[in-house]
């Protein structure tokens, strides 16, 4: 299952059709049964009838909480790709026509939720039907939605407390409310954390506890954010408080284990690259959990999953729905497409889609690969689409529950994900981080003149300091003598420069005409700009030493203008 694909090995005259039934018997294989898939994951018993233009109401995955307009941008089959109106298209989203996400236009009104706006709009000025006479757009008629109802006959209630797996940080349980409730499904949010770490469950989600679930397991509990004592937090102390109420014990049921099994073959959609939907097969299981692999993918691009997430088909749900299949690389089908439409030098990469997501759809490149080294070994984040500072993890470093059940292959990402579990806890907000030793780069025997030097020193010795943003302004009149072109931008003003504008900066930039090209070549935008490590620029992109610190440092003083902006903590 290692990820090579050798020109040697292609096909030449017609290509075959990849077919289930032949792949099978070769492989001496068997495909999952139909009864281990949820109605959400098996066959629909109706057509797709979204058309691409089409406005919906839907729940956007990185704010959970938050129930926006949007667009239908694309449709492949019986899937849709929405775009958040008034955002960029690295915020668009796969689902399935039959998402319990998304809700006809006017249900949020009709059902007392609030919705959010496109930007631009204020949300008590808002009117669906002035929307969309000004944006010449359909509603997508309510007969094409699943789910239309929001009662439910759910025993929670808005309120109820409970403990609850941070899905982000699995190792922790932490206090928990139930914020929302939509049919049989409710939102669990952490107290006094922002939205950005809810998700919607059942009352049978595995990841749900009831209040003393943590004591009579010994278990540890996170406190909420800020709470005085969060080493003796005590429940019963904590719901007078807030005058709150436990859900009650038998508001939750237990689900049985799926009947998955090793070796099994289905169809799931790359998480790395969502528009695609691949052969797999079920490399592990755990009691609600399976882990994926992808047949003819090296092992490190396996992943682990919830056994009913609605990425997972059954063998054919591709052929009946109508969405294209990616068959194995390294058979006859899937070589001869890696080696003469390839245009990426990842192995077994056709050059479609992009690690910052919809907003373009191909890269040749491994910059822009989803699957590069370079991309598999850090999150994969976007800025807030609603402003700050914060960012969002939008592909995730592959991770089991605890760190005491990594597997081998991924202990080298053992410190960053500490450091995540530490972000959750401190709730860290710094821009620069500690390079790893990987990183580290000796410089001095390369850089020559007074620029380079002085830039190194600034540069990379701040960028390896435990606290890289206080030592930044001991130089930063010398930052500014240096690169006088850079004083006094911030990054949230950089974050939105367009291709273009990213290009036109780096060949201001004295000795960096030539790596102008090369970023626009790369498509990188602000966004992507601002994200930019040393070892991005300077081991991935190529670009020599000299450029690449005055690019670097450009980065590091654009985020400290704007360290610079913010009031001081408890400002008004």
């Amino acid at each position: 299952m290692k990820n090579k694909v050798s020109t040697s090995q292609a096909v030449s005259g017609k290509k075959k059709p990849w077919s289930w039934d032949q792949y099978l018997e070769d492989e001496r294989s068997q495909a999952a049964p139909l009864q281990l898939f949820t109605e959400f994951q098996a066959f629909p018993d109706s057509r797709n009838g979204f058309k691409a233009g089409m406005r919906l109401e839907g729940i956007d995955p990185l704010h959970p909480s938050m129930f926006c307009v949007l667009s239908v941008a694309e449709v492949i089959g019986f899937r849709l790709r929405l775009h958040i109106d008034g955002y960029s298209e690295c915020y668009d989203f796969w689902v399935n026509a039959d998402s319990p996400d998304i809700k006809p236009a006017g249900w949020c009104e009709s059902t007392g939720h609030k919705l959010h706006p496109p930007k631009g709009y204020k949300p008590d000025e808002f009117n669906w039907e002035k929307y969309l006479e000004a944006c010449n757009a359909q509603a997508a008629p309510k007969n094409l939605f699943r789910s239309q109802s929001s009662s439910s006959g759910s025993v929670f209630a808005v309120g109820m407390k409970l403990e609850a797996v941070d899905r982000k940080n699995p190792c922790l349980v932490c206090v928990a409310s139930v914020a929302d409730i939509v049919d049989e499904r409710f939102l669990v949010h952490f107290d006094n954390w922002d939205d950005t770490y809810d998700y919607w469950c059942d009352a049978s989600s595995p990841y749900i506890h009831p209040v003393g679930w943590c004591q009579d397991n010994g278990r540890p509990l996170t406190a909420p954010q800020g709470h005085l004592n969060p080493e003796h937090f005590v429940w019963e102390d904590y719901m007078e408080d807030t005058g709150a109420s436990a859900a009650p014990t038998q508001a939750f049921s237990v689900r049985s284990p799926h009947g998955f099994q090793t070796h099994m073959k289905l169809e799931a959609v790359d998480r790395r690259n969502p528009m695609l939907i691949r052969v797999a097969t079920v490399a592990d299981t755990e009691d609600h959990r399976v882990k994926v692999h992808f047949d003819g993918w090296h092992e490190k691009f396996d992943f682990w999953v919830d056994s009913d997430l609605p990425d997972l088909h059954p063998m054919g749900w591709c052929s009946r729905t109508g969405h294209s299949l990616e068959p194995p690389p390294l058979t006859s089908a899937g070589l001869s497409d890696s080696v003469t439409q390839g245009v990426c030098p990842t192995p077994g990469c056709r050059g479609i889609g992009h690690i910052k997501g919809a907003k373009y759809i191909g890269h040749h490149s491994a910059f822009g690969c989803p699957y590069s080294d370079m991309n598999m070994k850090k999150e994969v984040v976007l800025p807030d689409r609603l402003g700050g500072e914060k960012q969002i993890t939008f592909i995730p470093v592959t991770k089991r529950l605890c760190p005491d059940e990594e597997e081998e292959e991924e202990e080298e990402d053992g410190k960053e994900e500490s450091s995540h579990v530490d972000n959750r806890l401190s709730q860290s907000t710094k821009y620069l981080r500690i390079k790893d030793e990987e990183d580290d780069m000796n410089v001095n025997s390369v850089i020559s003149g007074d620029l380079q030097q002085a830039l190194h020193q600034s540069v990379f010795l701040s960028a390896m300091s435990a606290h890289p943003s206080r030592d930044l302004p001991l130089c930063w009149e010398q930052h500014c003598k240096l690169l006088p072109g850079v004083a006094g931008v911030q990054a949230s003003r950089v974050s939105h420069w367009s291709v273009e504008e990213v290009a036109d900066f780096i060949h201001s930039l004295p000795g960096c005409e030539e790596q102008a090209k090369q970023f626009r070549e790369e498509q990188i935008d602000g966004k992507a700009f601002l994200l930019l490590t040393q070892r991005d620029i300077v081991k991935i992109m190529s670009v020599k030493l000299g450029p690449a610190l005055k690019i670097y440092n450009s980065i590091l003083m654009f985020k400290h203008a704007e360290d610079k902006h913010q009031p001081p903590a408890g400002d008004t």
